[in-house]
């Protein structure tokens, strides 16, 4: 059994950050890619970040420069460090960890960009 826990989403000021983890457990012989996605209100989840298991890299074009990915592959942890957000960035966050030969989704955390 696998089990994938996310923490760090809240409510922030336009212009603030937050950061995500999503921490990964349970019967786990490897770890492919990590990555984390979005869905915004009456939106369809969407990629935000992913990161494979080799360090390569992608962000959505709206992300980059902003918000960096990263991963701890002896905590079984990816985050997603997002800084200088805007109020088109809350949403539900979800990451999606590649386990086995199976995809894990996150429970999802809210996150509020508001004044």
């Amino acid at each position: 059994q696998v089990q994938l826990v996310e923490s760090g989403g809240g409510l922030v000021q336009p212009g603030g950050s937050l950061r995500l983890s999503c921490a990964a457990s349970g019967s786990i012989s490897s770890i492919n890619a990590m990555g984390w996605y979005r869905q915004a209100p009456g939106k369809q989840r969407e990629p935000v970040a992913r990161i494979t298991s080799g360090g390569t890299i992608n962000y959505a074009d709206s992300v980059k420069g902003r918000f960096t990915i990263s991963r701890d592959n002896a905590k079984n942890t990816v985050y997603l460090q997002m800084n200088s957000l805007k109020p088109e960035n809350t949403a539900v966050y979800y990451c999606r960890v590649g386990i086995d030969t199976t995809h894990y989704w996150g429970q999802g955390t809210q996150d509020t960009v508001s004044s």
